[in-house]
């Protein structure tokens, strides 16, 4: 005897579920979406930037499956995103600029690493005015706004020679829009766990409605601000950013 065929709605739901366990899993291990809130890797990430991010490349903090698998380690120059040690519940993203071990030290906005400048063409600068903590860094003499107390009394003992020495499993991560991130410089170091992935791909980017509305709308009106976006959706996209890789 032959076995009985199942019914439609059974094969319907199964492959739903299927599906879904899929997609949980490629949410959980693989990809992630994120979203630019910040000018602060300007103009190699913009305001409005949607991002798919690897959150598989990295591997799982020296677990056993990082010997087996073609993970690859956090090198310098990699954009990543991280959970922000201050307040670990928000997302951040940045730039690596140095890799545990490394000494850094910025002298008038160049940032040099064990003693050499660093080749940074994907590095803006949005203010003529010249901060000595910031374009200076590392200050351990002028505590500044902005900057984090816990940070600012560690980063007194890692200095030597005006260097700062980055310890194991940490990174110094600077925004590409380095006069407009509050970054290493304000809070200190990345911890290797903190570390969720690196961004693969730019697949949607939108400008604010607000550049293109009408003078007379209301700022507080936000029913008109989304009905706007909305039937201007197609406008609004940065079509030559979509589907762009992340480097």
């Amino acid at each position: 005897m032959g076995k009985t065929p199942q019914p439609d709605w059974l094969i319907s739901l199964q492959s739903l579920l299927t599906t879904v366990v899929i997609a949980v899993f490629v949410i959980t291990f693989i990809i992630q979406a994120f979203q630019i809130p910040s000018e602060s890797m300007e103009n190699t990430l913009l305001i409005g930037d949607y991002l798919l991010v690897d959150k598989f490349c990295y591997g799982g903090n020296g677990g056993f499956l990082d010997h087996i698998l073609p993970y690859r380690t956090v090198h310098r120059g990699d954009i990543v995103v991280f959970h922000y040690p201050v307040h670990p519940s928000e997302h951040f993203v940045k730039r690596v600029v140095g890799v545990p071990g490394d000494r850094v030290r910025l002298i008038n906005r160049r940032v040099f690493v064990n003693g050499t400048p660093l080749i940074e063409p994907y590095v803006r600068y949005s203010s003529q005015v010249h901060d000595v903590f910031r374009d200076e860094f590392p200050r351990v003499d002028i505590p500044v706004p902005g900057l984090e107390g816990g940070w600012w009394l560690q980063m007194k003992k890692l200095v030597e020679e005006g260097e700062l020495i980055i310890p194991e499993k940490h990174y110094f991560v600077l925004g590409d829009n380095r006069d407009e991130s509050l970054d290493s410089r304000y809070w200190g170091f990345v911890p290797r766990e903190n570390i969720i992935g690196r961004p693969l791909l730019i697949y949607w980017s939108v400008r604010s409605a607000e550049d293109d509305m009408p003078v007379s709308a209301s700022p507080g009106d936000k029913l008109y601000h989304f009905a706007y976006a909305v039937s201007h959706l197609f406008q609004l996209t940065r079509w030559d950013r979509t589907f762009r890789v992340v480097n």
